[in-house]
């Protein structure tokens, strides 16, 4: 079965990643002749810095294993990044149907055992993008991602607009709400989760609230990762202890882009789904207030939080969704 947000031409070499050799939305030189592309040039991936995040060079696998979330909806390219263009319903519902595969499968064998044994989600919002586009090392791990969710309505404002022959929802995928969808759908299969990030005393709320809102949840674990970087050893055993837990869904809260690194570890590694939620936990426990419902659907979300914490994000928002908008603005001239 194949899988939705696959870039088949993404390759590995060693622990190195490779932009794609190919990309539909990439710019093309118009000279007299064909056009042509540069040939790609390896990227090794680099240490990244931050909370629970391992040190050294980790290999970051791009051979994927198939999963529910196949037949997900179409894929269509927003600032060189491949999104997964579907609801939120849909999408809660494909990784539950993911993570029970991944539970049911058999271990692989010969050349099967060289795939991702897990599935890494990305949560992919206009600052994420940005950050992206001039960080070549992360935009190329997002296009070999499993999956890449719009969480933010200028994404999908963006995908509507230039994708007009694809019929694409309207509705973002937010990272809080497709947590408590995943955790309410998940108890009718026994969906075991683990919550990776935060601090001890927001995931202590996180786990009472989840378990009052959904009695039938199953929290197979919880823990904070100290905010360095983990040494090799620190993140093997986190890594054991994820997975002697019998997780089956991974939630990881470190902010971006650490997060994204980690969940793209964490599928590497083990055979569960792992999914960058970003500021849900803090959302889910009450520390922080999301934005009321008018808000997230006029697009001004990032208005509610700049002015919940202004000291902290307006950096992000500022420099963030104008580098974004030169991002989506370059790409289209460049294609014309």
């Amino acid at each position: 079965m194949g899988q939705i947000g696959r870039n088949d031409n993404v390759t590995a070499v060693g622990t190195q990643i490779l932009e794609p050799s190919w990309d539909p939305d990439a710019p093309m030189r118009r000279a007299g002749s064909p056009a042509t592309r540069p040939a790609p040039q390896p990227q090794p991936q680099p240490a990244v810095a931050g909370a629970g995040v391992a040190t050294g060079w980790a290999p970051i696998p791009t051979q994927r294993t198939a999963s529910g979330l196949a037949g997900q909806g179409p894929v269509v390219w927003c600032a060189r990044v491949p999104i997964t263009a579907c609801g939120p319903e849909e999408a809660a519902e494909r990784i539950v149907a993911a993570a029970a595969e991944l539970a049911t499968r058999p271990a692989p064998d010969g050349l099967a055992a060289l795939a991702r044994p897990g599935v890494d989600v990305h949560q992919c919002n206009a600052y994420t993008l940005a950050l992206a586009d001039r960080d070549p090392l992360l935009r190329g791990m997002l296009r070999a991602a499993s999956v890449n969710f719009a969480d933010g309505k200028p994404v999908v404002w963006h995908n509507r607009l230039f994708h007009r022959d694809r019929h694409l929802p309207t509705r973002q995928v937010r990272g809080a709400d497709l947590f408590t969808d995943v955790v309410r759908l998940g108890q009718e299969v026994g969906l075991r989760h683990y919550l990776l990030g935060s601090t001890p005393e927001v995931l202590a709320r996180v786990e009472a609230n989840l378990r009052a809102a959904y009695p039938d949840a199953i929290i197979a674990g919880a823990e904070s990762p100290p905010f360095r970087p983990l040494t090799a050893s620190e993140w093997h055993h986190q890594c054991e202890r994820i997975r002697s837990s019998g997780a089956q869904v991974v939630w990881v809260g470190l902010g971006t882009p650490k997060q994204d690194w980690e969940t793209t570890r964490l599928a590497g590694a083990l055979p569960a789904v792992a999914i960058a939620v970003g500021a849900a936990f803090d959302f889910i426990a009450g520390t922080k207030k999301q934005a009321p419902p008018w808000m997230r659907d006029m697009g001004l979300e990032w208005l509610h939080r700049l002015a919940s914490e202004p000291t902290r994000l307006w950096r992000r928002y500022l420099f963030g969704n104008l580098r974004f908008l030169a991002a989506v603005a370059r790409h289209r001239a460049a294609r014309g």
